[in-house]
């Protein structure tokens, strides 16, 4: 990304967008003219130390000069016609064109034209000051590297006839001329950049009275189709009036405007299009990405909108229909917990203080802690609550251990950070009522959502998460029940194998091979479980890089279900090929929009810019407003949508960017929990605000 950065730095430089600024040629508009003798003189210009001289083309000859090339489009137009007419040219070029295009270079030379300098991004040199020298010298060493040759030519931009000439342009000139150039004005100025007509153009570039004349088109600067079609015209009114065709050295008997550059320069110049070429390739490959970067976040949020509205639908209809009778099976609610002492407490109470009036036993496992859970989970001496301790062994190993001492077949598998509402446990059972269902995903609620650091979490986990598994029950290919909420069947979980270690997101791991048996697995969002996020930034970090690496690490553990048959390949196919574009490559390429947003802010229109970052906010508000209405929240979350985008989401890309050089590297980690403060230590609702409905 660095690369791409200092190529784009580059681009903007080299194509004038830094360096050209034609609203300074309006502010030299009243300027005061040149010098009598420069005003009334001839179109090249020749200023030494020693004093002025300025030349004129003789009667009945003239000579065709091109500016603002190459293009690689209208440059070789312009040379079929002039080699169909055996004609030459003089063509100022733009030194970052020359050193993009330095083909085109070489075939003008190989032709018999000459070639001149017309600044390296084409910029005014009048106000230039100190970038003046570096313009010329970069043009020359873009000649250099291109074709081998230095040019003693020099047509400053936005200059025209001698009448025209400004005492801020002369100056510039004068400077010039000091360092040996001869500056090349015009007699006819054609106009054709506007595009006036071919026959315009073609009256505009001819002489009167059999008067010689310079004479000046265009060859790159945009649409050069007028030029093309009108050069031949030129050539054949011309030689019928008697005019021969000579380059602007050629016309005034002078050598040649170009001569061959030396070993030195050479090598200094091949660097110069070297790196331009790096340049124009960092564009060209950002552009691309930014396309496909852009497109993908828009099908995504399209898509991502459309099944959540259809889940919602589906969701309803199922609440509108005949009330069944209560579904309420003994259920054993597994809590693994390893240092959880801060809310391990909050987290029990929410499990027995509930609506549902089926059995339940909770089973808390104390995966070696090093603080006081176990002993306080044993304090608060609850009936059908009891506390298993172990050797710190990892997450997956508490799980198993609490799985296989549960007393019955319907398992609810709770992080110790973790606190249910009252009628959580009813809603995330009653999916189960199909006995097809072999798991359940509850709706985790970030419970410190307050400041900036928790209301972007909120908001991801109602507009990612949360619309992705909608998105994922439509399918059913749901790839995570989160380890916070989940149900599962013990003989679902046998089928998948177990909770395994082999991942560092074993909840994720567990559900994917759970997708690829005949069970099925649904989301209930009415069934919320309230977490304790992140409070810092490096807390953040850790838990977004496990996650990230560890659903990588299923994905590639998976990645068979995709040429498999049945419920596994559907899983395959649809899932992890969404995961892959979504979750890992969006994120890879994306930051390209920010790196190209500040690009164009420095370089480019920053109202264009802003209209085109202001877009994309604003379906994303769209698509967040959406999903907290689904969810039951306040819209007022969105506030930090904005800041969301500048900071937050930038992290979020970078934590991907390192869990795959992590997985290329195959390094491998260990669960880790990260540090609690106890928000709910006063219960659920104390430091949480609520749902709106």
């Amino acid at each position: 990304m660095l690369v791409f950065a200092v190529g784009l730095l580059i681009e903007g430089y080299t194509h004038g967008v830094l360096g050209e600024n034609s609203a300074d040629t309006q502010l030299q508009a009243g300027a005061p003219a040149a010098p009598a003798s420069v005003v009334r003189g001839g179109p090249v210009i020749r200023a030494t130390s020693s004093g002025m001289r300025s030349y004129r083309i003789p009667p009945k000859t003239v000579a065709l000069t091109f500016d603002d090339g190459p293009d690689p489009t209208w440059t070789p137009k312009v040379l079929a016609v002039l080699r169909k007419y055996r004609v030459p040219a003089t063509f100022f070029v733009v030194g970052a064109h020359a050193a993009s295009y330095p083909g085109l270079i070489r075939q003008e030379l190989s032709e018999g034209d000459e070639v001149g300098s017309h600044t390296y991004t084409h910029t005014y040199l009048a106000t230039a000051t100190w970038r003046e020298g570096l313009e010329l010298t970069l043009t020359q060493n873009a000649l250099a590297g291109a074709a081998g040759v230095h040019t003693r030519l020099l047509r400053m931009p936005y200059s025209s006839e001698p009448d025209a000439l400004t005492s801020l342009e002369w100056r510039a000139a004068r400077e010039a001329g000091h360092d040996g150039y001869l500056v090349v004005l015009t007699d006819l100025d054609t106009d054709d950049w506007a595009r006036p007509g071919v026959a315009r153009i073609v009256t505009a570039a001819t002489p009167h009275d059999g008067r010689g004349a310079i004479i000046m088109f265009h060859d790159g600067g945009g649409n050069r189709e007028q030029t093309a079609a009108a050069l031949g015209r030129v050539i054949t009114r011309l030689r019928a009036r008697g005019y021969r065709f000579a380059t602007v050295t050629g016309a005034l008997g002078m050598p040649a405007g170009d001569a061959p550059a030396t070993a030195g320069q050479r090598l200094i110049g091949r660097a110069l299009v070297a790196t331009q070429e790096v340049a124009d390739r960092s564009v060209a490959i950002l552009a691309a990405l930014l396309l496909v970067a852009s497109v993908l976040t828009i099908a995504r949020l399209l898509v991502l909108v459309g099944f959540a509205r259809a889940h919602y639908r589906r969701q309803m209809t199922g609440q509108q229909g005949a009330v069944a009778p209560p579904y309420e099976p003994a259920i054993t609610v597994v809590i693994p917990a390893y240092n959880e002492a801060a809310g391990i407490a909050a987290t029990v109470r929410s499990m027995v203080t509930t609506r549902y009036l089926g059995p339940i036993e909770v089973i808390v496992v104390d995966d070696g802690s090093a603080d006081d859970t176990a002993e306080i989970v044993r304090s608060l001496a609850i009936p059908g609550v009891r506390v298993i301790s172990q050797q710190n062994a990892g997450k997956p190993a508490a799980l198993e251990h609490g799985i296989a001492a549960a007393g019955h077949d319907i398992l609810v598998l709770v992080d110790g950070d973790t606190v249910f509402q009252p009628d959580t446990l009813g809603y995330l059972i009653s999916p189960m009522r199909d006995p097809q269902v072999g798991a359940v995903s509850g709706n985790t609620k970030v419970g410190n959502r307050r400041g900036l650091l928790g209301g972007w979490q909120h908001l991801e986990y109602v507009m990612g998460f949360n619309l992705d598994r909608r998105l994922f029950d439509m399918l059913g290919t749901i790839p995570t029940v989160p380890g916070a909420i989940g149900a599962f069947r013990r003989a679902a979980l046998a089928a998948a194998g177990g909770v395994s270690s082999d991942t560092l997101a074993e909840d994720t791991d567990l559900t994917m091979a759970l997708c690829r048996t005949p069970w099925r697995v649904a989301y209930q969002p009415l069934a919320l479980a309230w977490t304790e996020a992140p409070a810092s930034l490096g807390q953040l970090w850790r838990q977004r890089y496990r996650w990230s690496y560890g659903t990588m690490q299923a994905m590639w553990k998976h990645r068979r279900s995709i040429i498999e048959s049945g419920q596994s390949g559907r899983f395959g196919r649809y899932c992890l090929t969404y995961l892959t574009l979504f979750h890992v490559l969006l994120p890879l390429m994306a930051p390209v929009v920010d790196v190209f947003s500040v690009y164009g802010l420095l370089f480019l229109n920053p109202l264009q810019v802003t209209a085109f970052w202001l877009s994309f906010l604003l379906l994303q508000s769209l698509a967040g407003g959406y999903a907290l209405w689904l969810d039951g929240e306040r819209y007022r979350s969105l506030w930090v949508l904005p800041v969301q985008q500048i900071v937050y989401r930038q992290l979020m890309y970078l934590v991907t960017i390192h869990s795959v050089i992590t997985a290329l590297l195959g390094t491998r980690q260990r669960w880790q929990v990260i540090r609690r403060a106890g928000v709910f230590a006063d219960g659920p609702g104390s430091r949480t605000g609520q749902p709106a409905r």
